[in-house]
């Protein structure tokens, strides 16, 4: 699985970004994708998770009821909507995905990551 994730940009406190991550080599709804964050100086941090099916989700507390993760199987694209962003969102994002339906929290349990893309929020 080869991931490509997208939509990072500067943008100032108290507003959205949309990222997005496209996969491809297999059969999408097969896989648990998640967003991971890391920002400078920091470790790596789950931000979200969802399952195969789309039918579970998982949030990082910092993060809960700020952003919201989705896939469309369809499209081979899971997403992460950010609202009401801030400061401390500020940080290099991750797609990740791993085989099977259950969306782990773990940075261990997925096996395929993206490049990465740059979010900065300004104060």
């Amino acid at each position: 699985v080869q991931l490509q994730a997208s939509g990072g940009g500067l943008v100032q406190a108290g507003g959205s970004l949309r990222l997005s991550c496209a996969a491809s080599g297999r059969t999408f709804s097969y896989y648990a994708m998640g967003w991971f964050r890391q920002a400078p100086g920091k470790e790596r941090e789950f931000v979200a998770s969802i399952s195969g099916s789309t039918i579970s989700t998982y949030y990082a507390d910092s993060v809960k009821g700020r952003f919201t993760i989705s896939k469309d199987n369809a499209k081979n694209t899971v997403y992460l909507q950010m609202n009401s962003l801030k400061p401390e969102d500020t940080a290099v994002y991750y797609c990740t995905a791993r085989e099977g339906n259950y969306a782990y929290t773990g940075a261990d349990e997925y096996y395929y990551w993206g490049q990465g893309t740059q979010v900065t929020v300004s104060s």
